[in-house]
């Protein structure tokens, strides 16, 4: 979940694009959060600050992430 001009939202693009090629099959998708679709999520995850992490379904983080804790819990799911 994105939300325009959120500062947290950009640095975890960037820490995503930037692990990337560690986690070749990882699916990235990046969704407004005034997008109808956004608004679902907000509801369905109890979103309350941007960006609002979903990692298989389940809500990982809100209002930020350090790389080394995406890494981590990327290699925890990674087959």
């Amino acid at each position: 979940m994105s939300a325009p001009g959120c500062v947290h939202c950009k640095e975890v693009e960037k820490i995503l694009e930037e692990i990337k090629p560690d986690f070749p099959t990882l699916e990235v998708e990046i969704i407004e959060m005034l997008t109808p679709k956004g608004q679902e999520m907000i509801q369905k995850y109890q979103i309350m600050a941007s960006p609002g992490i979903v990692i298989d379904g389940e809500l990982f983080a809100t209002g930020g992430v350090k790389k080394d804790q995406l890494v981590e819990k990327l290699k925890s799911i990674s087959p």
